[in-house]
């Protein structure tokens, strides 16, 4: 769900301020207890955090948090805060809607209460996070009634025991919403602060008997939810706790020149925890070590996270400085563990007519330069058929990071916007946009530390797929099939756009693979056991400036298949015990696959497409040199004030995502156009 950023500029939220005995902030009734001393934020940059929060984790106006939980994959809550500051704050609220006669106010569940409700929504929606579509096991209150999907992300739980009377469920006995990401081998929930007004709508919904809002109908999740600035910071502050949990820790990348480091105040500073400009970061050692009892980077500190105890400090940590009294205000933790370990005050603070910003703590200090860096991703779903259009779309993103002194504010126009086709475009915090036409945007940014994402945008690839062609596989036999591949890569390309590699592969996760015939016009041939991979251009071998078409005909045999199809008698057997087991199953993801696949085996999740009735092949290459959007940043044009020479870099590079070849002779799933 992509998710926008609300003005930031005027601040609603009223800061309530705890007692001078609750050091924490949680007014005594959080579970655990902050481990370590608050940061204090002096009273300029306090002033700064509260009324501009302008870094790329600062939250939207508006923003609280009432609890938030970690549950494992044995449904056990492993971690919980709660935040009396901002729960005091929803019960006013809850009584000056409903009035004070005598109505019961909404509690936050135990940790047990709360993993016996989740537990009971899998069995109900059929997985942790349910496919949101009402099923015949559906039944009032539940999300899957309100036939939404985006029930799969902000979830809904009911406090009362299963069997209870479900027919006078109201706002007390539903916790609602709760943001869901699931990370690792956890599941990170948390409830934000909203309007009792709004949580009257999500009952309403739950305990209609229609299915779902009719078309252009106001009263829908999906517009209640974007009318709710919270559900933003909700979904930033479950990343971030995923991202912690896992070891995930790393900035935007920004390809630069190879050269020795700059040096400076601010690698001394921020060398230790990760922040790099290197063309490939690696994850904060910092967050590793603490997580997993050893330093570990990259991969590695993923892996070593799963089957490591989840360390609670570290979150305890980061829940104090980042998001003291319920309210987040910096979810950077980079920033965070500088600040814990070099102080708030600078080497050479700013003049005093210039504010300091408490998203920029430190100064830097060094050679200066500006780098900038377009990274795009291509997907795309080739039919090759008159009656299905192909699809291809490209979702960029602008990195930037800035070794520049003092507090200097960076402008450039934006061109190339309508050549670029851009369906959606949403800016960091920091940035402004005063100025805009049809084909250009002026954007003013005052640069925060690190590695950070200016933009990202959705848009059209102007050049065309990089990747044309088709694929086809016919099946002459159960055990036996011949393929020919017939692909021509960047027709219509010209420098400086270069493609560095293009592989494509054939995936069979259910076959095994027992022969293979076939040899390609161009490039290698590289064959498993449950797949064949056709390296097409490999690396070292660049192609710039001119298309390469290439062929590749061949045959494969598989071993026998150990499941027979059944005949006609045993098929109207599974059809009566299908549907027998239809009332009884509660399995949502089940019940779809037996629709969806039921004469043939099943697959791994890693390849949900690819049963023997929908098979294609995936392309994956790399393009450095220009966008494919025709995205652009003239380096001549940026501009830094105050002025100082400092040189701009500006690289770009196109990776593939869900590139897909969809067999034609084959069946293939396509959107159906509106």
């Amino acid at each position: 769900m992509r998710q926008t950023y609300p003005d930031t500029s005027s601040p609603n939220h009223d800061f309530s301020s705890p007692s001078v005995n609750d050091a924490n902030g949680d007014g005594g009734d959080a579970i655990f207890a902050s481990g370590g001393p608050v940061v204090p934020y002096p009273n300029e940059m306090r002033e700064e955090g509260f009324q501009r929060r302008r870094s790329c984790t600062i939250m939207p106006s508006g923003c609280s948090i009432r609890a938030l939980w970690i549950v494992n994959n044995l449904d056990a809550v492993v971690f919980s805060r709660r935040f009396s500051v901002v729960e005091k704050q929803w019960c006013s609220a809850f009584k000056t809607e409903n009035g004070n006669g005598g109505l019961d106010l909404p509690r936050l569940p135990t940790d047990q209460q709360l993993a016996n409700a989740f537990a009971l929504r899998k069995r109900r929606e059929g997985s942790t996070r349910g496919y949101g579509i009402r099923v015949a096991q559906s039944i009032k209150g539940s999300d899957s009634w309100i036939d939404d999907p985006i029930t799969r992300h902000v979830i809904s739980l009911c406090l009362t025991e299963e069997g209870d009377d479900e027919s006078n469920k109201n706002e007390r006995d539903i916790l609602w919403p709760i943001v869901l990401h699931t990370k690792a081998l956890y599941s990170i929930l948390v409830l934000p602060l909203v309007e009792p007004r709004e949580m009257k709508e999500f009952v309403k919904l739950c305990m209609r008997p229609d299915c779902g809002p009719a078309v252009g109908e106001d009263l829908s999740l999906s517009s209640l939810l974007l009318n709710i600035s919270s559900i933003t910071g909700a979904f930033m502050v479950a990343h971030a706790f995923g991202d912690i949990i896992s070891g995930d820790i790393s900035e935007p990348e920004v390809v630069v020149s190879a050269s020795p480091s700059v040096g400076g105040l601010f690698d001394s500073l921020t060398g230790s925890i990760g922040i790099s400009s290197r063309p490939k970061p690696v994850a904060a050692p910092v967050a590793s070590s603490s997580l997993s009892g050893a330093p570990t980077t990259g991969a590695a500190a993923s892996d070593a996270t799963k089957a490591a105890p989840l360390d609670r400090d570290i979150l305890r940590n980061f829940i104090a400085s980042a998001m003291p009294f319920g309210t987040p205000l910096d979810l950077s933790l980079s920033n965070i563990f500088a600040i814990k370990a070099n102080g708030f005050s600078s080497a050479e603070p700013p003049p005093q007519e210039l504010k300091q910003p408490a998203w920029k703590p430190y100064l830097y200090k060094g050679k200066q330069r500006l780098l900038f860096t377009i990274h795009e991703t291509v997907n795309a779903a080739l039919y090759d058929r008159d009656e299905i259009p192909d699809s291809v779309s490209v979702a960029g993103q602008i990195n930037c990071r800035a070794e520049l002194e003092g507090l200097p504010d960076v402008s450039f126009p934006l061109a190339g916007l309508s050549t670029a086709h851009i369906e959606a475009i949403s800016f960091h915090p920091c940035a402004q946009v005063p100025a805009h036409g049809i084909d250009k945007q002026n954007i003013v940014f005052q640069p925060p530390l690190g590695n950070f994402v200016l933009m990202r945008y959705q848009a059209g690839c102007g050049l065309g797929p990089p990747v044309k062609g088709f694929y086809q596989l016919s099946m002459v036999s159960e055990d036996e099939g011949a393929f020919l591949f017939k692909v021509r890569l960047m027709e219509g390309y010209k420098s400086p756009l270069s493609m560095e590699f293009c592989t494509i592969t054939m995936p069979f996760p259910r076959r095994r693979i027992v022969a293979f015939d076939g040899t390609p016009s161009a490039g290698t041939i590289l064959t498993t056991e449950h797949s064949v991979e056709w390296r097409v251009l490999g690396t070292g071998r660049n192609l710039s400036g001119k298309s390469l078409e290439a062929t590749f005909p061949g045959t494969i045999k598989f071993s026998p298949l150990q499941n027979k199809r059944r005949g006609d008698g045993d098929d109207e057997e599974s059809e009566s015990e299908s549907g027998e087991g239809t009332e009884n199953v509660m399995n949502v993801e089940e019940l779809l696959v037996q629709k969806m696949n039921k004469d043939l085996p099943a697959v791994e999740v890693e390849e949900p497409f690819c049963w023997q009735a929908y098979d294609y092949a995936k392309v994956s290459f790399k393009i450095v040199g220009a966008s494919v959007s025709r995205m652009l940043i003239d380096t001549k044009s940026v501009n830094i004030y105050p002025t100082t020479k400092s040189p701009v870099e500006f690289s770009a590079q196109v990776t593939s995502g869900e590139y897909i070849l969809w067999n034609t002779l084959g069946k293939a799933p396509s959107a159906a156009a509106v």
